[in-house]
């Protein structure tokens, strides 16, 4: 009877070991595919990032939104350094803020003109409205 029991136990080991043997290559893998994978630059963060200063520039955006432009492409600088050091983690979170102050620059930019230009239409409808005024109490 405790060679049955022997064999069973035997048994019951070998049907273990495969599985135990699969989870630790699969272990072994997962850890291998997260070193590969944090050394690997933040390329489509870095083009984003200098695809929005670039749109900025070209809006003239540096008139009205200056510190925000200059802090966008001072953390893209400071992303590609850290792309060199190979820190990679830190190298896209400095190129997404990088994108962020670029747009924020654009937005501000933006709200800036559209101000100026309600301050005009203001200015125009004042100045017709007095027209008006003028025009009407010339021919009552």
């Amino acid at each position: 009877m405790k060679m049955i029991e022997k064999l069973r136990t035997v048994k019951t080991a070998k049907c273990r070991t495969p599985s135990l043997v699969v989870a630790a290559v699969i272990a072994g893998l997962l850890a291998l595919g997260g070193c590969a994978s944090a050394s690997v630059a933040p390329v489509g963060s870095l083009q984003a990032a200098e695809q929005a200063i670039a749109t900025a520039e070209q809006a003239r955006v540096a008139d009205q939104a200056s510190l925000e432009l200059s802090r966008a492409r001072d953390k893209l600088a400071a992303a590609k350094v850290a792309v060199q050091t190979e820190d990679m983690a830190l190298a896209k979170r400095l190129a997404d803020e990088s994108l962020v102050d670029a747009q924020l620059a654009t937005a501000k930019a933006g709200e800036i003109k559209a101000k100026k230009v309600n301050l005009d239409m203001q200015e125009s409808t004042r100045v017709l409205r007095q027209e008006m005024d003028r025009n009407t109490g010339t021919q009552q």
